[in-house]
């Protein structure tokens, strides 16, 4: 994996601004480079299970972003009852590169207005008093209240995980 790009750190950048602008409580956090979920979890000094993993799924025909805590695995049973589809599968690198800019591990747990995709939030991700995600790179997170992500979000409790 390379440095973050130009464009990843402008995400970054362009997230902080709007949870400036929601008038978001929140904090950064720079680390190394992390790849995966327990990578993160150490270099942020938290709980795995705090960090909220944001995937992108095609369900048929629709790429959208699911959250869920770290420490739990998509349910592909689940998401196709919630979303009514015969189809789900994780985006490719290469859609995820389309769609979003972004390598896998740096997408933030936001749908629109951050990343042009609907949203749907796991509610493992709010059994956690606080929320910590890769924010657009793998070297920049955010840590803030599942209140604030809760409140910024709208994002309200879906049942898509197993752990």
């Amino acid at each position: 994996m390379s440095a973050p790009t130009d464009d990843t750190a402008s995400l970054f950048r362009r997230l902080c601004a709007w949870l400036d602008g929601q008038g978001a409580v929140y904090r950064t956090v720079r680390h190394e480079p992390t790849y995966t979920s327990e990578e993160s979890a150490r270099a942020r000094g938290e709980d795995v299970a705090v960090g909220g993993k944001a995937i992108v799924l095609k369900t048929d025909e629709t790429f959208r972003i699911v959250v869920l805590s770290a420490a739990c695995k998509v349910d592909s049973k689940k998401v196709k009852e919630l979303f009514g589809v015969k189809n789900v599968r994780f985006a490719t690198s290469e859609e995820l590169l389309a769609l979003t800019g972004l390598v896998p591990g740096s997408v933030p747990p936001f749908g629109r207005p951050v990343l042009d995709l609907e949203l749907t939030v796991d509610a493992s991700v709010f059994r956690n008093d606080r929320i910590a995600f890769n924010a657009g790179s793998l070297t920049d997170s955010v840590i803030m209240s599942i209140g604030e992500y809760r409140r910024v979000t709208g994002a309200v409790p879906a049942d898509l995980s197993r752990t």
